[in-house]
This record gives structure tokens, sequence and C-alpha cells, in this order.
């Protein structure tokens, strides 16, 4: 007996309202602001955009040191925005080619090590300027909610997709 392929609903089954735990439908997920892996990515996008501020907006000695480390900082914020928004509009119900939880969590990989690189390079030849102090401060700041963001993301991709499997 062979059965054809159906229509899987994975939220309300009548359409109503849902229920306490199930996730609404429509474009914006008003639950999604108000998690941890969501104030994470706002806390780390502000301290990003003060690092870059700060370093741009100081008298520089090296400037390929902090040319480095405002791309750096640019491309980290703008990668954690995506991601924000990704989750914010519900994108990845949308775009399932791509695993979400394991690209999240290369680039908190690759971003938190070129970040904390950056701001290594950036407090090394800050020649006691503020500005450029208060940047390399920001960035270390900001590579320490990255790790943060980098253990949830492990949890999420690796450990429950490990305990999935088991059972």
């Amino acid at each position: 007996m062979s059965q054809g392929s159906g229509l899987v609903r994975t939220t309300c089954s009548s359409g109503g309202v849902p229920g306490p735990g199930q996730p609404s439908e429509g474009l914006l997920d008003p639950v999604y602001p108000r998690t941890q892996g969501a104030l994470l990515k706002v806390a780390q996008m502000v301290t990003l955009l003060i690092a870059f501020i700060c370093v741009r907006t100081s008298l520089r000695i090296d400037y390929s040191a902090y040319t480095f480390f405002e791309v750096v900082t640019m491309c980290d914020l703008i990668m954690i925005l995506a991601f924000y928004l990704v989750h914010l509009f519900r994108l990845y119900r949308v775009l399932t080619c791509i695993s979400w939880p394991l690209s999240e969590l290369l680039h908190y990989v690759i971003g938190t090590l070129f970040l904390l690189i950056a701001s290594i390079v950036a407090a090394s030849k800050s020649y006691n300027q503020s500005g450029l102090v208060a940047g390399a401060i920001f960035g270390f700041l900001a590579s320490f909610l990255c790790l943060a963001s980098l253990w949830l993301s492990y949890k999420i991709s690796c450990i429950t997709q490990s305990t999935d499997a088991s059972a």
C-alpha cells in the first residue's frame, strides 16, 4: 500500500489561533526579539557599531591595522544583522536549502576569530589615543559577546542534533 505525499502542517491544524508554545503564522516573529539569541545579537551589533565609530572618528597612526579593524567590524555587523533578520522574518522557513544553524555557527567561529585578531592588533597599535583604545575595548567586548553566541549556536546546532539522533 503506497502513500502519496501529503501536506504536513507544523503549526495549528485548524487554522485558528495558535496554542501556547506554537509559533504564530505571519511574516514577523513577535517572540524572537525577546529571546536570548536575539538580545545577544543586538548587543553585538551595538558594540560593533560603537567600536567602528570610535576608530573611524579618531586620528590614526597605522592605517592598515585600523582599516582591517574597520572592515572586520563592519562585515561582522552586517552578517549578524542578516542572521537577525533571517530569524525575525522567518526566512529560514523559505530558504530551506541552507542549514541556518550550521551557517550561523561557522559565521561565529570565523567572525569571532577575525574580530579577536583585529582587536589585539588595534590595541597594540593604539599608542594611548583614547578613541583607538576605546575602539579596541569595544572590539574585545564584542568578541566576548560573539563567543557567548558561538556557545549558544553550538548548543543549538550540535548538542540538539546529537540528542535527536540518539533518541
